[in-house]
């Protein structure tokens, strides 16, 4: 299977469909906001290491969470009720990203959060189209994540703590606000235990891309987002 070379048009990138059995579809090109945003609506995203160049993927089955299907186990909807984090959204973007990249994984050796990818997400974020949802503490932040929103679509990217349930808490608040902004799905890219747990799922390639599709017809709320019942980002 070849793995195709990008030119210099952001928005021209080969079938999803032509991915390779790993998923990567194409190499090359740079993570402009333009670039980047016509590969999410493509069902496309960046993903390599340090020393590596950009490589881009569509995988095949995607694993997707639908704000329906999701799954709050009784020991985490305790935390919830107990009020013990403090969530916030889009307060502290830079942080969160930034220990996205230093928090060690396992079976991981390094980050695939390069400086290069660090700058064009906090570029996303600064055109409102990229958010991070926070879990805060005594003044502190304990964890969160961060991802890309368009449509009606949220395209998950990494998350981290450094306290216990605090990134939990912070997907278990934002995927129930997704539910009541009327998003489609939760792009969660690829298995992962946790991730498993709320009940995200398999989706064929072709079921995806058709669901992205639907939920790229909707407005996409661009802008700072708050959790603020009832308020509008922006």
């Amino acid at each position: 299977m070849p793995i195709y070379l990008l030119g210099e048009d952001p928005e021209l990138f080969p079938p999803p469909e032509k991915a390779d059995r790993g998923g990567l579809l194409a190499v090359g090109g740079d993570l402009s906001p333009e670039r980047l945003l016509s590969a999410y609506s493509q069902g496309i995203f960046p993903w390599y290491s340090r020393g590596q160049p950009i490589l881009w993927h569509s995988p095949d089955p995607r694993f997707v969470l639908t704000p329906d299907k999701l799954h709050v186990g009784r020991s985490l909807r305790k935390t919830l009720k107990a009020g013990v984090y403090d969530i916030r959204w889009d307060t502290a973007f830079a942080d969160v990203i930034t220990a996205c990249a230093h928090t060690p994984r396992p079976g991981q050796d390094g980050t695939w959060i390069t400086d290069e990818m660090l700058e064009a997400y906090l570029t996303l974020h600064e055109l409102g189209f990229a958010h991070s949802v926070e879990a805060w503490a005594g003044g502190e932040l304990k964890g969160g994540f961060y991802g890309v929103s368009l449509g009606a679509a949220f395209f998950g990217e990494s998350m981290f703590a450094h306290a216990p349930d605090a990134s939990k808490v912070a997907f278990t608040t934002a995927v129930e606000r997704f539910q009541s902004w009327g998003f489609h799905f939760i792009d969660c890219q690829v298995e992962t235990e946790h991730l498993a747990r709320f009940g995200a799922a398999h989706w064929p390639r072709k079921r995806f891309l058709q669901a992205l599709g639907r939920a790229l017809q909707e407005p996409t709320r661009r802008g700072r987002w708050t959790l603020t019942p009832g308020a509008a980002p922006g």
